[in-house]
């Protein structure tokens, strides 16, 4: 049977190709870590894709922002339909509608009993922690493609109720993979909660998520900050505040929101590719969003930080960078005691409960991070719109059940 998927074809490009039907084995492949391949997968299923989206980790290595293999299958935001199902699957069936978080876990390991699920000892033998399609994360085929292998699946799936209301709401639906649980850690890890005033430090889809989540938790206030024009009125088009990093440091323009420069929670939606502001607005500086938010966080507060940061970035701007090594305040934030909440967000821990929210009608995600869908075909287009600031959140449709819907 055949496979279209989106691959990596090196710095600045995908390509679309075809690649093999996923099997109930690890084979070997760009990416692939050795000591997976041949590895026995009965406890998986097999989906065929619905939805599967364009993420902003996945950018930073088409970018070449990582040590990613040239040929490497994208896609970590999975939700589809089970077709085939392992020998040891006992729960689920096909026909099933499920999200499939981002995290690869076992659901057997300590963190995994612990609910630490971004940190699985067993899935990938370099380090704790795993993903689909993603570099130095043991090798798992990625899901921007019209099928994809999801091992011990019954732990992993998260099943839909009813397979008609979750196509109705299938836009929604299909950020529960990643961004709107990665969004809300953010939020968690932040403190926000019921009267909070929050800065969200970055306006793309998860920072976008993230303010979401902080309303959805009470927030009082949501400020979101950016350089781009067009997300920050994204922003704005759900009721958040918004400040124009470009201008200068947030701080001056937060006061002018809130009366006092500083806010109860700060959530960082950047990462390491993030950019000065002021003056400095588009030269690379990637400690700026954390430097900024000890100095715009409170006394006591805390710093919610979904934004990617990694070990290994070629491309970074100076040689202590390109292994994950800042110039951060970390003495500013032991002074104001503050507490940073990092790491993969463990989906699971979330998105039951958010995909309740979503289905009961008390959040509209996908309108909020203006959701847009598109062909697997047009992946490249999406990607090169994606990179330019494209104030909206890319959703390949691999067998058209979106648009038909």
């Amino acid at each position: 049977m055949s496979n279209k998927a989106v691959s990596y074809a090196g710095p600045g490009k995908v390509e679309v190709i075809d690649t093999p039907y996923p099997e109930f084995e690890l084979k070997d492949g760009p990416g692939v870590n050795p000591a997976n391949i041949g590895r026995k997968v009965h406890h998986g299923v097999i989906l065929k894709t619905i939805a599967t989206n364009i993420c902003g980790s996945d950018q930073h290595m088409v970018r070449g922002r990582t040590t990613a293999p040239e040929g490497l299958v994208l896609g970590h935001e999975i939700t589809g339909e089970v077709v085939e199902v392992g020998r040891d699957v006992e729960f689920l069936k096909v026909g099933d509608v499920v999200s499939v978080p981002f995290n690869i876990s076992c659901g057997r390991c300590r963190n995994c009993k612990e609910g630490q699920t971004g940190i699985c000892l067993n899935v990938n033998p370099d380090r704790p922690g795993s993903a689909y399609g993603y570099v130095d994360m043991g090798g798992w085929v990625g899901g921007q493609a019209e099928y994809v292998l999801v091992p011990y699946a019954d732990w992993n799936a998260l099943k839909f109720p009813d397979r008609d209301q979750a196509m109705e709401k299938i836009l929604d639906l299909t950020m529960l993979s990643d961004i709107f649980p990665t969004g809300f850690h953010g939020a968690v890890g932040a403190g926000v909660g019921l009267g909070s005033t929050v800065y969200v430090a970055g306006a793309g889809p998860v920072g976008l998520a993230a303010a979401t989540s902080a309303h959805l938790l009470g927030a009082a206030t949501v400020i979101v900050g950016d350089l781009n024009a067009d997300r920050l009125a994204q922003a704005r088009s759900f009721g958040c505040e918004t400040v124009d990093v470009s201008l200068g440091d947030p701080g001056e323009q937060i006061a002018q929101i809130l009366g006092t420069p500083e806010v109860d929670c700060g959530i960082d939606a950047v990462g390491f590719e993030a950019r000065g502001h002021g003056h400095d607005a588009g030269k690379e500086q990637p400690a700026t969003v954390l430097n900024s938010l000890m100095e715009i966080t409170r006394a006591g507060g805390s710093l919610g930080i979904p934004g990617l940061y990694v070990t290994g970035d070629p491309g970074a701007s100076d040689e202590a960078a390109k292994a994950g090594s800042l110039s951060m305040r970390f003495g500013l934030g032991f002074a104001k005691s503050h507490t940073f909440v990092t790491g993969q967000c463990p989906v699971m821990k979330y998105h039951r409960g958010l995909m309740q929210a979503i289905l009961s009608d008390k959040v509209n995600i996908a309108a909020n991070v203006n959701a847009t869908a598109i062909s697997l075909d047009d992946a490249p287009k999406g990607y090169a719109a994606f990179d330019e600031g494209a104030a909206q959140k890319f959703v390949l449709d691999p067998h058209g059940l979106i648009s038909s819907n």
